[in-house]
């Protein structure tokens, strides 16, 4: 016997959909609009591309919730006199509850994500579990228990961490920056949420992550993302958290320091492993947590010798400190980032490959300035609006209004950024102090007319030719890869050409 009417059913099985599916990929829309049907919201439907303030858009997703509640009682009153539904059902009770609970203290989160206190403790954890209770400690069915509140609570908290720090490391209404969105999201979650809430969550720190993309192109900020995102254990005892995820992220910067201080501060040393090692010190891979996340940026200019210690860490999970015989375990996730190509690096014996294949089990590409303007030009409006707030605070939005005129009359629309957003950046930072910005791989327009000139002249040379096309590309698109893909040749010949 079934006790939900058609309509009822079809909306809760959207709703279950809603609640395990990629919320930066369209099929979040589709089930949104599935769920809603005529009640959909066209005007606000892809609220991944409207920027700002995510939850400023989420119109449609608050009409579902105000539609589940009334059938999820309806649901749960059946339950509890033990009526006798079926088992699809009651998989649509547990999802459509949880949605719920997401989404009933997601505001609560969202305080303490944006404003986070020191000491502070999860208080409304006590009602949270008191709501759990009412909606599954119901005898004769399989639904959770009430030991899984404390690791739904904390689900829940990575979830909403998760969806704000990826909104806001990712600015952008293009579809690529998106796209990006979407594939960081799968990097912390997998694309199976139901499976990492039931067992992934325990495992994900063994899988490293690594971050390809031009420079300036928001790789950090990719990495912050997933870094502060991460799964921590709640103590329901405590009210407690058992790790601050504001305070577990390492970045390290591989091709600013020299070989011994990139030990150092990665394995750490003993007194006397070193000239100047006056005192122990513990590394990043000491000090990381379970929890915690290294990130390695610029991996690609890592020392050979280096690189054979870092495959044992990936390898084994386990390193010993600089004059140290003591073998250490590394419980936290490593993620890399380069600008190189690092196929061409392992071609030319740069790169390790037994390293690579320690690293490629998860990749994101992150996209140059000039792609995403190139698929949606309104998306340089969009990080010079994010930029100058973030700098000028209440002054933000008149300094964005300076930044944009100067871009409009000054640089041009189709100026390409080679430095991509962090040359954006100090483009406002300029505009913000001198009132103008020059760029220093600005090229004299006399010297195009020079390179057309001597080319109908038939002074050049196919060598030079190819050369300085090649070279022209590259800085448009800050990537030996995206070149060789417009140019449809070989990265080898795009490297051969550009340097």
């Amino acid at each position: 016997m079934t006790f939900l009417d058609p309509e009822e059913r079809r909306f809760l099985e959207a709703v279950s959909k809603i609640n395990y599916v990629n919320p930066f990929l369209p099929e979040r829309i589709d089930f949104e609009r599935e769920a809603l049907q005529a009640d959909f919201d066209e005007s606000k439907a892809n609220w991944n591309l409207l920027g700002d303030d995510p939850d400023f858009h989420l119109v449609n997703t608050r009409k579902i919730t105000n539609r589940a509640y009334p059938i999820l009682v309806k649901l749960q009153e059946h339950l509890k006199k033990s009526v006798k539904v079926t088992p699809r059902e009651l998989e649509l009770y547990e999802d459509t509850a949880l949605f719920l609970l997401y989404h009933y203290y997601a505001q609560q989160f969202k305080d303490l994500i944006i404003d986070p206190q020191k000491g502070q403790t999860y208080k409304f954890f006590k009602e949270f579990a008191q709501y759990w209770g009412r909606l599954f400690d119901i005898d004769g069915y399989n639904l959770p228990k009430g030991e899984e509140t404390a690791h739904v609570f904390a689900c829940i908290f990575q979830v909403r961490r998760a969806f704000l720090y990826i909104f806001r490391a990712i600015v952008g209404r293009s579809s690529v920056a998106a796209n990006l969105r979407a594939s960081v999201w799968n990097s912390i979650f997998t694309h199976d949420m139901q499976r990492y809430r039931r067992t992934f969550f325990q495992c994900m720190g063994d899988f490293v992550t690594l971050i390809i993309g031009p420079t300036g192109s928001g790789k950090e900020l990719v990495a912050t993302a997933i870094g502060r995102s991460r799964y921590i254990p709640f103590h329901s005892e405590t009210l407690t958290f058992e790790n601050d995820f504001a305070e577990s992220f390492f970045p390290i910067n591989l091709a600013a320091l020299p070989t011994t201080l990139v030990e150092s501060e990665l394995f750490g040393h003993r007194r006397g492993a070193f000239t100047g090692a006056i005192e122990d010190r513990r590394g990043w891979l000491e000090v990381c947590p379970p929890e915690g996340t290294v990130f390695l940026d610029e991996i690609g200019e890592l020392d050979p010798l280096i690189q054979v210690k870092l495959l044992r860490v990936m390898q084994a999970r386990t390193f010993q400190s600089l004059g140290s015989t003591k073998t250490l375990a590394f419980e936290g996730k490593i993620v890399a980032a380069t600008h190189r190509d690092i196929h061409l690096s392992m071609e030319t014996g740069k790169f390790r490959k037994d390293l690579y294949y320690r690293l490629c089990s998860d990749i994101i590409t992150t996209p140059s300035l000039y792609q995403q303007i190139h698929e949606s030009p309104e998306v340089i409006w969009d990080l010079v609006g994010y930029i100058a707030q973030r700098i000028a605070g209440s002054e933000g939005e008149r300094l964005a209004e300076e930044v944009k005129s100067w871009i409009r009359d000054k640089l041009g629309l189709d100026y390409t950024w080679p430095g991509n957003i962090r040359e954006l950046e100090q483009c406002v930072r300029n505009i913000m102090i001198r009132r103008e910005y020059r760029p220093a791989m600005e090229k004299p327009q006399e010297q195009d007319d020079g390179f057309f000139a001597s080319m109908r002249e038939g002074k050049l040379s196919l060598e030079a030719i190819c050369r300085l096309y090649c070279t022209r590309i590259y800085n448009q698109v800050g990537s030996y890869a995206e070149t060789a893909r417009r140019l449809k040749i070989d990265r080898r010949t795009v490297k051969k050409y550009v340097g």
